[in-house]
């Protein structure tokens, strides 16, 4: 058995089967509402069910995504929705909201609260605060190297959490205000207008400089550096995609669990031209980054 989790992204239920049939360890979903791509199919109560018992069956672990911040007339609902889940046998939420959390650490003390990247947590104190208030998970900051990430794996014992395959927000760990102001769409309510995605012109004294998607980050394809993130160890590898196509979920969950297993093999690690090429070809962005993962701190302050 694996001694990571390859977590995959559903938009829908036809996703959500295509990731469990192509090696996903779990994965993870959104209802209708409370979660960060409301833009997203989604699921319906009746799918949510479904979903959960369809996973179950096949011993695929399910995480809901509340990963937004909660307003106050809101609450009891979100509850509610926790609670169905629950019912339903969900195995973790994961969740931006902190007084969202408390209640739910409080109420269902056997789920798995998991802490979204949306808490922007990109240290060991971090990490040993969610740990100590009781989530389960730490969904790490996307903005750290792998010697930072082994450091906060080393030092605490709650699960680790990163994403390694997928779109990047320019803003630091999604908390973006941008979209709110050009696109008048919060993406901290799941309404991200994708204003980072725009072409823009930078000017310099009135004379242009630069034209073009000049905020718009490739995705980011961890295929080459897998070996050190297990060793780092992380325990759930995420890809990022809920408004992504099957056909999409299906070839990134295959390509990933077969070089899961192989880095866990012990055998030589190589990665096939070919397989670089299917990502490319499915979805990319002028190419892929290997994002902050291999950056090099030359000093404590350096800006990202």
């Amino acid at each position: 058995m694996s001694k990571v989790e390859l977590l995959s992204p559903a938009g829908d239920l036809e996703c959500l089967k295509v990731a469990v049939q192509t090696g996903a360890n779990a994965v993870y979903f959104g209802a209708k509402e409370f979660n960060a791509r409301v833009n997203s199919r989604n699921f319906n109560k009746q799918e949510l069910v479904e979903a959960i018992e369809y996973a179950k069956l096949r011993g695929v672990k399910t995480h809901l995504t509340l990963n937004i911040l909660v307003k106050n007339n809101e609450f009891e609902d979100a509850l509610k929705l926790i609670e169905f889940v629950y019912n339903a046998g969900i195995d973790a939420v994961i969740i931006q909201d902190l007084g969202l959390a408390k209640k739910v650490i409080e109420l269902f003390p056997n789920l798995e609260v998991h802490s979204s990247t949306q808490m922007t947590i990109y240290n060991f104190d971090g990490a040993k605060k969610v740990k100590d208030l009781g989530f389960f998970r730490c969904v790490l900051a996307r903005e750290l190297t792998i010697n930072e990430i082994e450091n906060i794996c080393k030092n605490t014992d709650i699960d680790i959490e990163v994403f390694i395959h997928g779109a990047l927000c320019i803003s630091y760990s999604g908390q973006c205000l941008m979209s709110s102001i050009i696109g008048g769409r919060s993406g901290n309510r799941g309404k991200c207008a994708g204003t980072c995605r725009l072409p823009y012109t930078l000017l310099k004294d009135g004379i242009e400089q630069e034209k073009g998607y000049l905020l718009s980050s490739k995705d980011v394809c961890t295929l080459d550096i897998l070996p050190e993130l297990i060793k780092a160890g992380v325990k759930s590898f995420k890809i990022e995609g809920r408004m992504k196509s099957k056909e999409y979920v299906g070839i990134v969950t295959s390509i990933y669990r077969k070089y899961i297993d192989l880095a866990e093999s012990g055998e030589e690690y190589k990665v096939d031209e070919k397989d670089r090429e299917k990502l490319m070809q499915i979805f990319n962005r002028g190419g892929f980054s290997t994002r902050l993962f291999k950056r090099k701190i030359r000093k404590r302050y350096d800006v990202y």
